[in-house]
């Protein structure tokens, strides 16, 4: 695979299928409710569509270079409006629907929005702190009645007004395109300078490692605002495809879309599989697929068996971040690795390698911190030039991922630099525990943090989600901790556990530690001391 592709940007790419490939279904949208039915698009379609909202974003000022955030919910619009702004050479900043004042105010002003395209479910929250953005001069609202809509600009007329006749600006590949936020672990999220190149590359390398062809179908459940549905976007115009998009993932209803659309490939990430692995088993309707491969990252090796055995498809690593794109990929062939914990093997477009505190390499066997060189690769983060400089060092992005590389070349990741737990000088990956802890048949979810500790330096807490129809009187904490301790390792067990209804969760589905961390003061509060036996 080379390291390149015959498009420039991703303008010149949607203006070849459009061409090539007019009436092929390039997205269908399936509706949350039963009652109505998916939407379909064809690429002659979404290409008119583009080219309105292209002009009528021009027409209201935006130009090469502005930031427009987009703020809209799963659905076709958001991919209309990103390719637009890629016509124009202008910047998209997607915007987490969840966002409240506080994280919308700093990303909006971080990055300078001139404009937002924006759902009317989320106008009321934009207005809160409006007066707080100086520089947002334009407010486009989607699906918005007049009174809604206000003194700002609807959607809808702006796209009746405009033609298909926009003449895109001259965009080079490595001119910038999105400035995507990462979820990030502490503090406020850095946004990733990712150009043109960046999601060609990686939509050319996705399309290569899940073997999409001309008239297969993907599908992508995440929210657009996160960047796993635009390089599926991406990986579709290139490989002639068709790209199923769920409104929010359903975990009731997944199955039935997948059989339902023909879905061949697809990728998941987060709480998903263990979502899907609670419904009851029904192998008429999970097994009824043309599925050929699901790519996942971060599948829990003593659940991976399981998985294709449950849903007869083989599951395949992936390993990226949002400032590489993908970086290492277990091959659909290799079914050997199945169960093994393996992030695979890098991607022909970049190198990986392990190294110490120095950034030396290590031997083979030896944790160290993962890097990676070669393309794509952001080109830093907006503002953060100290940052930029700390994270990417001689051609060397450092990933903060502690990791070993086996005598075969496969990478096998074992911790977050900053989420392990050092407990009385043993080092405890939260990942482990959370693993056994999601084994119990009454838990949902689990998360794993630690609590500093004068005697051990840190303790191990776990929140605890419970299935539904469960409860601390049917799960006590005991009980759970006894079912804990015939698998792990004593020193690895929760000294304290909180049940909640919920964990907050970053944008691409994992859990938000940081904003655990920062609930309390003192974060035994509201959980049960396994040592102390008491209720705090």
């Amino acid at each position: 695979m080379v390291q390149s592709t015959p498009w420039q940007n991703l303008g010149t790419l949607l203006d070849d299928m459009a061409q090539r490939t007019p009436n092929r279904t390039l997205f269908i949208v399936e509706r949350t409710s039963v009652d109505v039915p998916a939407a379909h698009y064809t690429c002659a379609e979404i290409s008119v569509r583009v080219n309105q909202t292209a002009q009528a974003l021009h027409h209201l000022g935006m130009t090469k270079g502005d930031r427009v955030a987009v703020m809209l919910p799963n659905d076709v619009d958001f991919p209309v409006v990103w390719l637009a702004i890629a016509r124009l050479g202008a910047v998209m900043v997607p915007t987490n629907t969840g966002y409240q004042e506080r994280d919308l105010t700093y990303v909006l002003s971080d990055s300078g929005a001139r404009a937002i395209v924006i759902h009317a479910d989320y106008v009321s929250r934009l207005r809160a702190v409006r007066a707080a953005l100086p520089a947002l001069e334009r407010v486009i609202v989607v699906g918005a009645s007049a009174a809604v809509v206000g003194e700002d600009d609807d959607y809808g007329t702006l796209l009746a007004r405009a033609d298909a006749a926009f003449v895109p600006a001259e965009v080079a590949a490595d001119d910038l395109l999105n400035i995507q936020y990462t979820s990030g672990t502490t503090g406020f999220p850095k946004g990733c300078m990712l150009s043109h190149d960046y999601w060609l590359l990686l939509g050319q390398t996705a399309a290569h490692f899940m073997q999409l062809g001309a008239g297969e179908v993907d599908l992508t459940a995440q929210p657009f605002y996160y960047m796993d549905p635009q390089w599926n976007t991406v990986a579709c115009l290139m490989a002639g495809a068709t790209l199923v998009i769920m409104e929010r993932f359903s975990a009731s209803r997944f199955w039935g879309t997948v059989q339902r659309h023909g879905v061949t490939v697809l990728y998941m990430l987060g709480t998903m599989p263990f979502f899907l692995l609670k419904q009851d088993e029904n192998p008429a309707l999970e097994q009824g697929h043309r599925l050929k491969m699901i790519a996942c990252s971060g599948i829990v090796p003593d659940f991976h068996h399981e998985f294709e055995r449950r849903w007869k498809v083989p599951w395949r690593e992936a390993f990226g971040m949002t400032e590489t794109g993908v970086d290492l990929v277990v091959p659909l062939e290799d079914a050997s690795s199945t169960g093994s914990g393996a992030m695979g093997v890098p991607v022909p477009t970049k190198q990986a390698r392990v190294v110490d505190g120095d950034g030396q390499p290590v031997a083979d066997g030896a944790i160290g911190e993962l890097v990676v060189s070669g393309r794509p690769l952001m080109l830093g983060y907006w503002n953060k030039p100290d940052i930029t400089a700390q994270t990417i060092r001689d051609g060397w992005l450092h990933t903060g991922d502690l990791v070993y590389r086996d005598e075969g070349g496969y990478f096998h990741w074992v911790g977050r630099l900053k989420d392990m737990i050092r407990r009385s000088g043993e080092n405890i990956a939260t990942t482990e525990v959370e693993s056994v802890l999601i084994e119990h048949p009454a838990v949902q979810a689990a998360a794993v943090i630690a609590v500093p500790d004068a005697l051990r330096g840190e303790e191990v807490k776990a929140y605890i989600i419970l299935k539904r129809g469960e409860s601390r009187a049917s799960l006590p904490p005991q009980a759970l901790h006894a079912f804990a301790a015939q698998k792990l390792a004593a020193f690895k067990l929760p000294r304290y556990i909180e049940y909640v209804d919920h964990l907050p969760l970053t944008p691409s589905e994992r859990v938000a530690k940081h904003v655990l961390i920062a609930a309390r003061p003192d974060l035994r509060t509201g959980s049960y001391d396994l040592v102390e036996q008491v209720w705090r």
